[in-house]
């Protein structure tokens, strides 16, 4: 090993400065504000189940004949209701279910009857048949 002229080991060696010295003075850093920590109300059930629901009609109410077309309107207007005054969130995924339900809820409702009544007439209707 080689050492360097004058480097002695065993002396402690001088402090190093982390902060450079320079031209300018030493930035002052100001005492961060209080922050004020505040609780978001809690959204409504109902306005979330009324917005599932809507798009479950949207995507497959006909299938289902229109169920939860209906059930998104009624717990849209429940969970409207809850979010009237402000104490829960949600009042936009109510509306949302709203819109979806009654958008939907009248074609599968005609869709069902026309199946249903066509259904009816056609087993009521006799069939006409012909004799040779």
């Amino acid at each position: 090993m080689s050492y360097q002229p004058g480097y002695d080991p065993t002396r402690p060696q001088p402090p190093i400065s982390v902060v450079p010295a320079g031209p300018y003075p030493p930035i002052q850093y100001q005492p961060l504000p209080p922050q004020m920590v505040v609780q978001a109300a809690p959204s409504s059930d109902l306005a979330t189940a009324s917005m599932v629901l809507g798009i479950l009609g949207f995507l497959g109410g006909w299938c289902l004949f229109g169920l939860p077309c209906v059930l998104a309107v009624i717990l849209g207007h429940i969970g409207l209701h809850e979010t009237r005054d402000g104490r829960k969130s949600g009042r936009g995924m109510a509306v949302t279910g709203l819109i979806l339900g009654y958008v939907f809820v009248g074609p599968m409702i005609a869709l069902t009857v026309l199946v249903f009544f066509g259904g009816v007439i056609g087993a009521a209707t006799p069939t006409p048949t012909s004799t040779p």
